[in-house]
């Protein structure tokens, strides 16, 4: 039987709604906030829209008020979203919000999802998450941040989060800390749910970045906090998943979090392809189309080929979610390969446009300096590529191929 890439007609028509939606609507709405209209009066305008059109949530299950796709349709989905800033916006779709509304729906209890989930399905308020330390970096099983209870039916927690995204944005706070020093190192961990603004979780910055800051950067969830937890008071009932639950909840909602950057750059690397060859075709240089040379289309083909081989891997990695399989292996690959693959694609249009992607005329610049983060971000490429080669090892070791670690356990 022929391997079949048919894409089902449902999953196509949401994506050509979605297309539109982002074309006709988000778009055209950069263009009203560059103009100086109100950020929260775009978003809540484009919103309304969005909801009476039924893009709302594509990831949460129609029970719960979203569009219940599945890992293809909504890998097609947030593929369109991402070629706006204001795309998954839109449709309450957006990071770091989405995984972490997934782990509320997957493990809150009713209390938990009836106070913090439904505000945020409803899109009435944001969240944060708050694990990364600045001692700790990549490795999630080093943070000191540590949670004790106080025998009156609270833990306090105490200690600092590095790199809290969107958490001047937040109203809502998950914070990992540690609650037992003394199990096995992966269930030291427990996950809090903390209502903001609160005094014990003092935001003292949002870190400067190497990123262009827009005049909406803060308010649109872009910042990236540090935070000081002085004596947070945190209610039994805001135990989120069970003590020890914390580490592995993290991971699983980082794995949706990956894929959803990976998704995004796929559209913002078609974006910025789109943009250059539509430079190239209208250029002329020393009396010669820039179009009709052949170095130039050399760079096109390279970008091309980077975007064709990034998709194949999402729609793998959706074939395997679909069906219930370990994704993890292609999950890590398509990570590093998706945030290097968005880089250089970048990079080639501002190459293409000249001087002119060098400025801020073009969103190019901008984009640049914003998606280096992606090679750090839910894990530096370095830990990702560690532990792929690990499972390269363990595949020969077991199987005598490294074939079922590089994708080769469809074949």
């Amino acid at each position: 039987m022929a391997i079949d890439f048919t894409i089902p007609d449902d999953a196509k028509e949401v994506r050509e709604r979605v297309r539109q939606w982002v074309q006709d609507e988000c778009l055209p709405a950069e263009k009203e906030m560059e103009a100086g209209k109100a950020y929260k009066t775009v978003l809540a305008e484009l919103r309304k829209k969005a909801r009476a059109q039924g893009l709302w949530l594509p990831f949460i299950p129609v029970e719960h008020g979203g569009m219940g796709l599945g890992p293809l349709a909504n890998a097609l989905v947030q593929m369109e979203l991402g070629q706006s800033h204001l795309g998954a916006l839109s449709m309450n779709s957006q990071g770091p919000d989405d995984a972490t509304m997934l782990t509320l729906l997957a493990h809150g209890t009713d209390f938990q999802k009836e106070k913090y989930l439904k505000p945020l399905l409803n899109g009435d308020k944001r969240i944060c998450y708050s694990m990364t330390e600045k001692a700790a970096g990549a490795d999630a099983t080093g943070m000191q941040t540590a949670a004790v209870k106080d025998g009156k039916g609270n833990y306090v927690l105490n200690g600092e989060k590095w790199f809290s995204s969107a958490a001047s944005a937040a109203d809502i706070a998950v914070v990992m800390a540690k609650t037992n020093p003394d199990a096995p190192r992966h269930q030291q961990y427990s996950t809090f749910i903390v209502e903001l603004p609160n005094p014990g979780y003092r935001i003292i910055r949002d870190i400067p970045t190497m990123a262009v800051h827009g005049a909406h950067y803060e308010e649109m969830g872009g910042g990236h906090a540090e935070v000081r937890i002085e004596n947070l008071v945190v209610p039994e009932e805001n135990l989120l998943g069970g003590e020890g639950g914390g580490f592995s909840m993290g991971q699983h909602r980082l794995a949706y979090g990956r894929l959803r950057h990976g998704m995004h750059n796929v559209s913002m690397a078609q974006r910025a392809l789109d943009l250059a060859t539509e430079h190239v075709t209208k250029r002329t240089t020393f009396g010669k189309g820039l179009e009709d040379r052949q170095g130039v289309q050399f760079m096109l083909a390279e970008c091309a080929s980077e975007l064709y081989i990034a998709r194949l891997m999402l729609m793998h990695i959706a074939y395997k979610a679909e069906n219930g399989l370990d994704l993890r292996q292609e999950n890590g690959i398509a990570k590093v390969y998706l945030a290097n693959m968005v880089h250089k694609v970048v990079d080639t249009a501002i190459q293409l446009h000249g001087a002119l992607g060098y400025s801020l005329d073009t969103p190019l610049a901008a984009w640049y300096t914003h998606i280096r983060s992606q090679r750090l971000v839910d894990g530096p490429d370095e830990v990702h590529k560690w532990i792929t080669g690990k499972n390269v090892i363990r595949a020969f070791k077991k199987d005598g191929t490294t074939a079922a670690a590089a994708g080769g356990d469809l074949l």
